[in-house]
């Protein structure tokens, strides 16, 4: 048994001290990041959201999900993580999952599925662009050169050929055109730059680009509320605030600075009772009592974008000293609810408990996002 424990230890010390992170709260990186290859399935290389299920997301409500599934969103912003803090093997791993699974089809040439996810049918662009976000962020020089042209050709023409039409279910209601998967999925119509990147043909490079723009001011036309001074949750409900608007300046599809950027990040930071998403320093997904999810019931804060809104603030303390001072005391009071060894849940109640599936990757992986670019901001002012 000392053997065992000993190996283990071993190991884990090993892989953590592989880590190129030198910013502040160490501490709390190095153990996200220990709980974020945890999550690695390692015969495989897939990457599961949480190892947890039916934990609810509020005391005595329906909101209770089994996360233990590889699904690409978690798992590429679980994998840029990783390769931030410099462990780029598990990307690699993945990137190898993920060719498997292209390659293994059924006798009539459908991709295999897993059965009894009710979000199975959900039409999510966003997956395209975390997708090709996650390749493009590691080091293409080891990856597979079949996969690159399937990424480049199959993945590029798809999302050209579908972002008009097609209206997104992010949630359990009605078809709407979102704004966070609009935004994600623009700022990834760049596969032309992987192209040029590994000298690929790009015959409809001149249709990518037209996408992308024409996108970009959909988008800021059909989002934003002109009256309100906001970015809505869809085009058809642009009077419903939404905080996962707070990824814009993370994906690069608006500067942190941008005027529109910083009303809806400043409406969202205002408490629910003057119609924003923050309360005691956390920060909802958004109103459930005006955006029909298809659910029913109450939630707690998310974490998630609690995170996101401490990132964005430090993007935009670059700009403005008083928004980083906050970002820190936000990130700092963050901390106080994770637990004796550092793990976090995927929500927290208004009483400061835990809610949701535990241990949530994507809290983890925002954790390590927010302390980067919080040190990072650091360096050029002292706080």
């Amino acid at each position: 048994m000392r053997e065992l424990f000993e190996a283990t230890n071993n190991y884990w010390n090993a892989w953590i001290r592989r880590s190129t992170y030198q910013g502040s709260w160490k501490e709390a990186v190095n153990r996200s990041a220990l709980a974020l290859k945890l999550l690695i399935y390692e015969p495989t290389g897939a990457v599961i959201a949480s190892p947890t299920f039916s934990l609810p997301e509020y005391i005595g409500g329906t909101r209770n999900w089994d996360y233990r599934a590889s699904w690409i969103r978690d798992s590429s912003f679980t994998l840029y993580a990783l390769i931030r803090l410099g462990f780029t093997h598990e990307a690699n791993d993945y990137m190898d999952f993920i060719f498997d699974r292209v390659k293994q089809k059924n006798d009539d040439g459908s991709l295999k599925i897993m059965i009894g996810n009710g979000a199975i049918d959900h039409v999510q662009l966003d997956i395209y662009g975390e997708l090709y976000g996650q390749f493009s962020t590691f080091s293409l020089g080891q990856a597979n050169e079949f996969f690159s042209e399937w990424i480049v050709f199959i993945l590029g023409r798809s999302m050209v050929d579908h972002w008009v039409a097609v209206r997104e279910l992010e949630v359990r209601g009605k078809q709407k055109h979102f704004t966070y998967s609009k935004g994600s999925y623009r700022q990834r119509l760049l596969g032309i730059r992987l192209a040029e990147k590994r000298s690929f043909p790009c015959p409809r490079r001149n249709e990518w680009i037209t996408a992308r723009d024409t996108l970009y001011e959909q988008i800021m036309e059909k989002a934003w509320n002109k009256e309100l001074q906001f970015f809505g949750q869809s085009y058809e409900d642009t009077d419903v605030l939404d905080s996962s608007l707070l990824i814009m300046p993370l994906v690069f599809f608006s500067t942190p600075a941008d005027p529109r950027f910083l009303n809806t990040l400043k409406r969202i930071l205002l408490t629910p009772e003057r119609g924003g998403l923050t309360s005691n320093g956390l920060v909802y997904r958004y109103d459930v009592s005006k955006s029909d999810d298809g659910v029913g019931g109450e939630e707690g804060t998310f974490c998630l974008c609690t995170l996101w809104c401490i990132e964005a603030l430090a993007r935009a303390g670059e700009y403005d000293k008083p928004l980083l001072a906050r970002a820190v005391a936000m990130f700092e009071d963050f901390l106080q609810y994770t637990n004796h060894v550092g793990l976090c849940t995927e929500e927290i109640s208004p009483a400061g408990d835990g809610l949701g599936n535990a241990v949530q990757g994507f809290t983890h992986v925002t954790l390590i996002s927010a302390a980067y670019n919080l040190s990072r901001m650091q360096g050029k002012f002292k706080v």
